[in-house]
């Protein structure tokens, strides 16, 4: 018998996955540490704003902009830093 729950949310409502997050773009809001140890990315994402773990290899600067390379599940991606001169640039404490 499959799990529902991990399908549906309240009122049958279809929940994503972390997966659909891969290719987001989002910005760092508390640094990262590279192999010392995560940080915390706001992504927009699922028509708002929602905040994961961010893992990357190198020590990211809280505002850094970020792309999502992979869903690593249990809300951790893992992010790259991004540059995009079509992004507005977002100060961490007006999310």
């Amino acid at each position: 018998m499959e799990d529902s729950a991990a399908e549906t949310g309240c009122g049958g409502v279809p929940v994503s996955d972390d997966g659909d997050i891969v290719g987001a773009r989002g910005v760092i809001v508390v640094a990262t540490r590279g192999a010392a140890g995560p940080g915390e990315v706001v992504l927009r994402v699922r028509g708002g704003t929602e905040a994961f773990l961010a893992i990357s290899t190198e020590p990211m600067a809280r505002g850094e902009q970020v792309l999502v390379i992979e869903a690593l599940g249990g809300r951790r991606v893992a992010v790259i830093p991004w540059s995009d001169t079509g992004l507005r640039v977002v100060n961490p404490d007006q999310m």
